[in-house]
């Protein structure tokens, strides 16, 4: 529940309708790892489609009435207007690692690039990082992050309305470490952002054994 917490910090939101009913909800354009949460959850809900047109992915939805989980969402820090405050302090240690993926599988990017192009043999770096509209909420990551061994990373706060936490090759090695490799539970995650991680240490395992 830990990852759908961290999942739901970066792409859910609670809503209330004229009538009073209050719903939580998540929108995301993986419906695989959409029906993996809903199976997690005990759900049987349906999933909704909304359908993009061009280059635009389809999203899918996930909308649950229920006060006593809103509640709930509220009494961990979440609110309506959730992107602009996000003070998540209840996650038991134990748990962590899991809701930071969760996170960053819904506001988080991972990339490999080129260092020092412009030397005959050009460094490859990776880098990650978590988006959010909260600075606080960035900055509490940071430090619990700290907390655990990942000693780097910094805040970049941006004039667009909202912020990035960042991290170069050696603490992003770490994290890949603390995400998949010290949670709980691996079996949420979304494998296209965890097989970056894995295809750069598999290259430089291979350069230096070259």
């Amino acid at each position: 529940m830990a990852y759908v917490l961290g999942f739901f910090a970066a792409d859910g939101y609670i809503t209330v309708n004229r009538r009073g009913g209050q719903f939580w909800c998540i929108q995301i354009t993986d419906r695989e790892l959409l029906e993996n949460i809903r199976t997690t959850i005990g759900s049987h809900h349906k999933i909704g489609l909304r359908k993009r047109f061009g280059n635009a992915k389809n999203s899918y939805s996930l909308q649950i009435g229920s006060i006593d989980m809103c509640n709930d969402l509220r009494t961990l820090g979440f609110t309506e207007r959730k992107s602009k405050n996000l003070p998540v302090r209840k996650v038991p240690n134990k748990y962590f690692p899991d809701f930071v993926r969760g996170y960053f599988d819904g506001d988080g990017n991972v990339w490999v690039g080129n260092m020092h192009k412009e030397t005959k043999i050009p460094r490859q770096a990776l880098l990650t990082a978590f988006t959010s509209c909260s600075t606080d909420f960035l900055r509490l990551l940071l430090k619990e992050l700290n907390k655990n061994g990942i000693e780097g990373g910094s805040v970049y706060v941006s004039k667009k309305n909202y912020s990035r936490l960042q991290f170069g090759t050696r603490d992003s090695l770490k994290l890949y470490d603390f995400m998949y490799n010290q949670s709980t539970s691996s079996d949420l995650q979304l494998f296209r952002k965890k097989v970056v991680f894995e295809k750069f240490q598999i290259k430089r395992k291979h350069a230096v054994v070259v």
